[in-house]
């Protein structure tokens, strides 16, 4: 059990990409894609696309470079709310209330809050999503049916990249990767997509354990 926390809780940094001491690294050239108007065009369909997806409930697959590997179900309502439900034997659930990120070990009764604006999730929840000003686009590629579009933080390029899958036609959210400065890569794989359902939002409250004192 020890070796899975361990491994399991370096995955959700990852995931997270909340890189320690940031506030001292020296920020990184910025470098944006050269995007074609066709790229631009599709570009602004993905973004319309996300301002759309108000809420989704999906169940999904994690997989990281360092060895964790995971399932749960996901809740997304935005703004600023998420929630991963893990499944057993994992006894880990995140959920992010708008503020923080708050990963939570239900067997240790432990919790550990984070600034959710301090990751690249942050970009699924936002209010107004954007493929510009705080965040950059460095990478737009093209296969059959299919877009991947990998960007940064602006300001905290350091901070890694995420990248997207959507597959069109329709046009849909599959699956997205972050690298963490160290390089370690977090798969997150979506099935079973429901958008624009009611989801309950207690789901994306944690006001600790109850029996704590």
């Amino acid at each position: 059990m020890f070796h899975f926390r361990k491994y399991f809780f370096v995955g959700f940094l990852s995931l997270m990409v909340v890189a320690a001491g940031l506030h001292q690294a020296i920020a990184a050239e910025n470098i944006g894609a050269k995007l074609s108007a066709e790229d631009k065009k599709d570009l602004k369909r993905i973004e319309i696309y996300l301002n759309n997806m108000k809420t989704l409930r999906a169940g999904f697959l994690q997989v990281s470079s360092n060895g964790s590997l995971a399932t749960g179900k996901l809740f997304l309502s935005r703004p600023g709310k998420m929630r991963f439900e893990y499944d057993p034997p994992a006894p880990i659930l995140m959920v992010a209330d708008g503020i923080f990120l708050i990963y939570i070990d239900k067997e240790l009764e432990q919790f550990t809050h984070l600034w959710l604006d301090n990751t690249l999730v942050w970009f699924l929840v936002k209010d107004d999503i954007s493929f510009k000003d705080d965040v950059t686009v460095t990478k737009f590629n093209k296969g059959s049916n299919i877009f991947y579009v990998t960007l940064t933080k602006t300001k905290d390029q350091e901070q890694g990249s995420i990248t997207m899958v959507f597959s069109d036609k329709p046009l849909a959210l599959r699956k997205w990767t972050i690298t963490d400065p160290q390089g370690i890569e977090t798969t997150v794989t979506l099935s079973n997509l429901e958008s624009g359902v009611k989801i309950d939002p207690e789901l994306f409250e944690f006001n600790g354990f109850p029996n704590a004192e």
